[in-house]
């Protein structure tokens, strides 16, 4: 199977996967969705246009959430090659010291970048790339779906909490405005994810390449305004969903996704994860206020054949790593202009297991991007490779990480409702 070819829902050697058919998935995230005050319905193809031209920023981050979904494994992507129990606990897996074959690409005398993450150095040398290890939600559930709507609802070990939005909506829900409030975020995938449940302003959009009015785009105008008149006089809430689903079509209308040009010799991978960040570079530079913006990339469930120098890992890893680095490229003259994290709900376990692969575990990496992010280096608190029952013990709070960026460059003012039941510190990523 190649990495063009994977599996939607995970390596079905996970039984959690192997077990939820993708009907039980999907009434789920239904079930999940029916709190939310997302998009109607009837929500229209975006049809876009011309670009609209950059201008000085709006003062406030465009923050980009990014979940890799099925627990990536830190161990793997960035190595502590130095721990003398690293090659101990993973004989066939562990990736290679700096100087051998197919060996990691140093990072700091201690952490190694793997070969298949060698285009994130650019942003690394760069001092925009931060990468904190050991790190993740100290929730000990490791079931996926548990973990990653936990995760992005911000309760970790609340299972009995009534909390049902997203963490990113809260802050939204919490924080006046760029403009007009029309669009503040968008989601990258079918459905609004668990991290924008109860978001205003947000839209799913599963294909950038492929939203507009449906039909004949000679009577797209005729056709909005039938749309415009018919829900002119619906009751509230639809009438109010209506008008700011058609503004929200209004501000897409200036931007050509499809023609847009990367800058600085980006090239984004030609799948959907990299055309979904292409897609948000493009909005940032319209300056249409985007507040958040979120993306997936999944397949990170490796119980077998994990490959991390040449295998499925690796593949992930370059695309994943290759986005990243078009990305940055592309907004070289607008660092100021985002911050980027990415995260996932678990790591995985130190041993390798008897499939050459690895199982669910708990600390993990959370990469953050960004011209005002502290980065070329690696945030640990080193917990090393034994003890932890096997795992590699959480040593920095995912929602430190966070709510530094959220204060700092969000304009945030309300952490007690964002993450409620928890008091940040921050680590110092910002500057």
């Amino acid at each position: 199977m190649t990495h063009d070819q994977k599996r939607p829902f995970g390596d079905p050697s996970c039984d959690e996967y192997a077990e939820l058919s993708r009907r039980q998935f999907l009434g789920r995230t239904s079930q999940a969705l029916a709190v939310t005050a997302s998009s109607p319905a009837w929500l229209p193809r975006i049809a876009l246009g011309k670009p609209a031209a950059a201008g000085a920023g709006p003062g406030r981050d465009t923050f980009i959430s990014i979940f890799l979904r099925g627990g990536q494994d830190g161990l793997t992507a960035v190595p502590p090659y130095a721990d003398p129990d690293y090659a101990v606990q993973r004989p066939t897996l562990a990736v290679p010291p700096p100087g051998a074959p197919g060996g990691a690409l140093d990072l700091d005398g201690f952490f190694g970048l793997a070969p298949a993450a060698a285009p994130l150095m650019t942003p690394y040398a760069g001092g925009h790339l931060l990468i904190a290890h050991a790190a993740g939600s100290p929730d000990p559930n490791l079931s996926h779906f548990t973990s990653q709507v936990r995760m992005e609802f911000a309760t970790p070990n609340m299972p009995a909490s009534p909390t049902t939005t997203g963490w990113l909506a809260r802050h939204l829900s919490t924080t006046p405005p760029l403009g007009a409030g029309d669009l503040r975020g968008v989601a990258f995938s079918s459905t609004i994810p668990a991290t924008f449940f109860g978001a205003p302003g947000t839209l799913p959009v599963a294909d950038p390449a492929d939203i507009g009015f449906a039909g004949d785009p000679a009577t797209g105008a005729e056709r909005r305004g039938v749309l415009a008149s018919m829900y002119s006089m619906a009751d509230e809430p639809l009438g109010s969903a209506a008008a700011s689903t058609l503004a929200t079509i209004d501000i897409l209308q200036a931007i050509d996704i499809a023609g847009y040009v990367p800058e600085n010799g980006a090239v984004y991978p030609a799948t959907p994860f990299g055309q979904s960040l292409r897609a948000i570079a493009a909005m940032i530079k319209a300056d249409i206020d985007l507040e958040a913006a979120h993306a997936d990339l999944g397949d990170w469930d490796h119980h077998s054949a994990q490959g991390p120098v040449n295998g499925i890992m690796a593949q992930l890893l370059d695309e994943f790593s290759r986005t990243l680095e078009a990305f940055y490229l592309d907004m070289s003259s607008y660092l100021d202009r985002f911050t980027l994290a990415a995260m996932t709900e678990f790591g995985r376990r130190i041993a390798e297991n008897g499939s050459q692969g690895t199982d669910h575990g708990h600390g993990g990496l959370i990469w953050v991007l960004g011209g005002h992010v502290d980065g070329g280096r690696v945030l640990a608190n080193w917990p090393g490779l034994v003890g932890g029952n096997g795992n590699l013990d959480v040593t920095t709070d995912y929602r430190d990480l966070l709510a530094e960026i959220l204060v700092e460059r969000m304009q945030s003012t309300d952490l007690a409702t964002v993450f409620p039941g928890y008091t940040p510190t921050f680590p110092g990523i910002i500057v």
